[in-house]
This record gives structure tokens, sequence and C-alpha cells, in this order.
């Protein structure tokens, strides 16, 4: 397998620095933190998928991608048109592309997902591919909750998911203009 150039920036979001890593097929990567504290992180994921990753700091390439974080920070986006390099299994995949299904500003249960993609008793798999989920906003792993309503786990840390759950619930009642 080739090595393929995979760039990565940072952006400055209100829940803290966000790194951002995309290859030629799309955004590969989001996490929470800055470049020097991700990139081992980062290097380590992309090993453990077989991707023979050069990772390049190139804020150009990615200021794409930052515009629509910033629209979203911001209000103005509900949907990101962004291509994505989503690496997984199958189950983990077919997971993430019912989360990008979720509406805006609303929130689905573990268990609801799990009938969704027709795995009604796959709850705690559910759950571990959310964790798993490389593209954390993008992919709206934060629209799942708990059966009881509970804002269980995430990624980024619960605060980070109940601030994003906030916004995007300000945000909803917001008719967008045609």
């Amino acid at each position: 397998m080739e090595k393929q150039v995979v760039h990565y920036g940072e952006f400055q979001s209100p829940i803290g620095t966000i790194t951002v890593f995309t290859s030629p097929a799309g955004v590969s990567r989001i996490d929470f933190g800055c470049a020097d504290d991700v990139l081992p992180v980062a290097e380590t994921w992309y090993k453990k998928h077989h991707v023979k990753a050069d990772l390049v700091y190139n804020p150009e390439i990615i200021e794409p991608i930052t515009i629509q974080l910033e629209e979203y920070f911001s209000g103005k986006r509900r949907f990101f048109d962004l291509k994505l390099d989503m690496v997984g299994t199958i189950f983990q995949q077919k997971v993430w592309n019912n989360l990008t299904e979720i509406p805006y500003g609303e929130t689905r249960s573990y268990r609801d997902v799990a009938v969704n993609i027709s795995a009604p008793k796959a709850v705690r798999a559910i759950g571990s591919a959310n964790n798993r989920n490389p593209l954390p906003i993008i992919v709206p792993c934060h629209r799942v909750i708990g059966s009881n309503g509970a804002l269980v786990g995430y990624g980024g840390g619960v605060d980070k998911k109940e601030y994003l759950l906030s916004l995007e619930q300000q945000n909803a009642m917001h008719v967008a203009l045609p």
C-alpha cells in the first residue's frame, strides 16, 4: 500500500481547539485538542486502519472544512456538504451513516439507532460504534442519548455534547429562510 498525504490543521471553536484531518478521499478525522496533542493518537489510528499516512500541516487545504465548522458553530449551517472518508468496519459505517440522518436539533436513543439499522439487540454495539466515530460534529454522534434522556458518554466529554445539543436546539427554533 502506498503512502497517502493526509493534510491537517487546527480550528478554534467555542468548545476548544479542534484538529481536522483530510485525505485525498475526504475528511477522515476530527479530534478535540491541538495538533501537538492529537498527532500521536491520529498517527496510531491511521496505522491501525492500515492507512500509510504522511501527516502534513496545511491549513489552506482544510479551510473549506473549517469554514463549514465556523458556520455550524455560528448557527448558520445545519448540514455539512463535505466529502467524507469514513474509515471503519461495515457495521460502524452503517451506524455512522444512520447518525447523519438524525435531524439537526433532535436526538435519538442508542436503541432508536439500533432499530433504524435493523439490529434491535445491538444497543451496546451502537454505543461502541459511536465511541469510535472519527468525525464527531460532522457525523453527529452527539445527537445520540440514553433511553432515559441522559447525555451518556461523548469522546470529547459530556460538557461538549451538552454544548452541541444546546447550540442546535437553540438554532433549530429559528426558521431557516428559503
